[in-house]
Formats: C-alpha cells, structure tokens, sequence
C-alpha cells in the first residue's frame, strides 16, 4: 500500500485568529507571527487577491471578513459563505463528503452537490468563489450595459485599448452622443465591467487599465473616525483646559520608530510643564503591549497629574477604551495626517532623535537607560517655561484641594 500524506492543516481558526489580532491594533507581519503564517498569507486575507489558472482563467478573491461580519443567505436552507470556507478546509485534509456534512449538519448530498456544482476546471474547491457563483445563481438576471451593446462596447473597447481612463471615455460618450442616452456609461459602470471575472472587455484587452489592476484596490480614507472597534473621541472635544495649558494633567503621547519599523519606544509629554516620560515597550509594539505600558506609567502619577492624553491614529492605540477604563482618563484623537495638534510631542521627539536617531535598533536601550535620557531631558532649563526646568515645575505642582474642603 502506498503512504497516505495527511495535506495541510485548516486555516479557518488562524484566518478568524488573525482578524481578531489585526482588530486589537496588531501589526500584519506580528499577527502573522502569532497565528503562524507567512506574512505574504496575511496579506492576502487583508488586501484580497487575484489568480489566474493555467487555462487563462482569472479568479479574484476578496479581503476576508471575520466570520460575524460574512454575509448569511437569505434562507437556511442555503449553504453560508463560512460554511464554504469550512468545506474548503475540510477538503484540503482528505475528510470524506459524508464527515464533512455530520460536522456542519447538513446532508451529505447537499455537501457532494456543492463541491461538484462549484470546484473550477482543474477541480479545485475555491470557498469564495463558490459562493459568489451561488449567490449569481440565485440573483435575478438582468441585462448588463456593457454585455448587450455592442457598439457601445467597442467604443469603450477602442478607447481602453488607447490607455484611455474610464473617466476619460465616460466624459468623450457624451460629447460623441449627445442625443443618445443609451450611448452613455458613467465610469463606475465601466470599472464594473472591468473588474467582473467574466468581463467582456478583457476579451479585446487582458489588461484593460494602465494599471494592469484586475481588482478593485482596498479603499485608505485619509479620515477614518471608525478606525477601531471602539470609537474614537476626536480632539475637538478635549476640555478647553487643555488647550490653554494652565492646567496640568494633559499628556500627548506618540512612538518612535526604530529600524525597519521593528521596535519602537513610547514618549508622554505633559502639556503644561513640558516633562516628559519614555516608555519601555521591551520590543513590542502592540497595542496589548502599549496599553499594559501606559497603564503602569500613569498609575506612578497622582490623580491630578492624569487628566486626558492625546494620541494620533496609530493602530497601536486599539485599545485605548480598555486603557481608559482601567485608569479613569480619557484618550483624545488627532485628525489624520495632523501631526502639528501635538506640537509639544512632535517638538520632544525632535529633542529625542539626539539620543535615539534614525533606522537605528531600539530594542537595545533598556528601561533604565530611557529613563536616564527622560531625566537628563527633564532636567534641562526651556526657554518656553521661563528657563525653569520641566522637573523643578512638575515638583512644585501641589494636588488641588477638594471641592467639599472648606
């Protein structure tokens, strides 16, 4: 008997690990490591893919959605897309039709019907592309712009072919049309063309845009208010207190990034005295980590001295609602790309960069080492505090008494 070789391992606990990882603020290439996958893996899982098999067909595939978050079918009688996932897995460890339909209770038939209704011509079982193949099929038809005009098609055809841009051939169908409406595709129209797999226009063209993209990129707002599972506070709700600097307690926070982004040093600035606190992330830059560090760096501080902090929307600050909570001191937001709403930080990490200067290796400077520069830099006399030291100002700073005190 010939040896029987057990194929790959499942990798729907790791994708939905994975997803978990990168939505509490964990790095693509750390995720990766946790999970155990190559960070090219996680990528795709991220940012989605395209594939293009030996008989010229292409396959795209979209970023992967935690399993809350796929869509479920209109019925309970139709198969999910996590359960096409489950199948995938399943297949690729040689598990008979009949497991496979006990482990997800459905009917043996209904798991065969499915393999063999939707595996691609090399018989491969593709979950995503299963599932965008049933749910076609259960979609009412109807006609596409594109597919049934023909003269309309070889216009646009025409045109791509001269690395024209769909905008460019939307705007130049009404001025060639003006009398026709049935002449006329706005742009969106005939990206959808583009990106569909079954795109007529790749017929004249396999790369129709001067991209050579196949697939709709993944969409990067410059402003993103729902960057973390918790909700962000923008700094136009900071306290007013705040901005005047009279009263202490106010910090802005920020990183330093070392080489190759793989170690980082954190840096709190009180507004008001200008005193600064590095923060030992011993390698990490998680944003486990980064809340655990910050935590034991402002319970070191009385409760007058830990008001409010403001941060940018760096990944690493995901969970800044457990952060909150643990200490009772909110986390306020810049805008994206406004790194000037934290001048003091920004002017501090300037003074830092003496000590810690570029694409160098942070990881080697120890705990006791930071907090050496931190106090060396305390203790240096600023113009903008009247040459008083951040140190001597931050020590004179009495707890104010209580509101019942009489």
């Amino acid at each position: 008997m010939g040896s029987w070789r057990r194929g790959p391992s499942p990798l729907t606990d790791k994708r939905d690990q994975y997803l978990r990882l990168m939505q509490q603020g964990t790095s693509n290439a750390e995720a990766c490591r946790t999970v155990g996958v190559n960070r090219k893996t996680g990528t795709r899982w991220k940012l989605g893919r395209s594939y293009t098999n030996r008989a010229g067909e292409t396959w795209v595939y979209p970023p992967v959605a935690s399993p809350e978050k796929l869509a479920e079918p209109p019925s309970g009688r139709f198969l999910s897309e996590f359960e096409r996932i489950r199948i995938s897995d399943l297949l690729r460890t040689k598990t008979t039709i009949r497991e496979i339909g006990r482990q997800l209770a459905r009917s043996p038939a209904t798991i065969s019907r499915e393999v063999n209704r939707n595996s691609d011509t090399d018989g491969v079982y593709h979950p995503h592309q299963a599932h965008k193949k049933a749910v076609e099929r259960r979609a009412r038809p109807h006609a596409r712009k594109l597919d049934n005009d023909d003269d309309l098609r070889r216009f646009v055809a025409e045109r791509l072919a001269k690395r024209w841009s769909p905008e460019q051939i939307s705007h130049s169908l009404r001025a060639a049309y003006p009398d026709r409406d049935d002449m006329y595709a706005c742009s969106e129209t005939i990206y959808q063309a583009i990106y569909r797999p079954e795109n007529p226009l790749r017929r004249c063209s396999p790369r129709p845009l001067r991209t050579g993209r196949l697939f709709r990129r993944n969409q990067r707002h410059s402003r993103r208010t729902n960057r973390f599972v918790e909700p962000m506070t923008m700094i136009d709700q900071r306290p007013e207190d705040a901005d005047d600097r009279e009263t202490p307690g106010h910090w802005e926070g920020d990183l330093i990034i070392g080489r190759l982004n793989q170690s980082a040093i954190g840096t709190l600035v009180e507004r008001t005295t200008r005193f600064t606190i590095l923060v030992h992330l011993d390698g990490h830059r998680t944003a486990e980590h980064l809340r655990d560090a910050l935590i034991v760096a402002f319970l070191r501080l009385p409760r007058h001295l830990r008001r409010s902090l403001t941060w940018d929307q760096g990944i690493e600050m995901a969970r800044h609602g457990e952060f909150s909570r643990a200490i009772d001191m909110p986390v306020y937001f810049c805008e994206a790309a406004g790194p000037w709403q934290r001048g003091t930080n920004e002017n501090t990490i300037g003074l830092l960069r003496d000590y810690f200067p570029k694409s160098t290796d942070l990881f080697e400077h120890s705990a006791e080492r930071l907090n050496e520069v931190a106090n060396e830099l305390n203790d240096r006399p600023r113009r903008t505090l009247g040459w008083d030291t951040p140190a001597a100002l931050l020590a004179s700073l009495q707890e104010p008494p209580c509101s019942d005190d009489r």
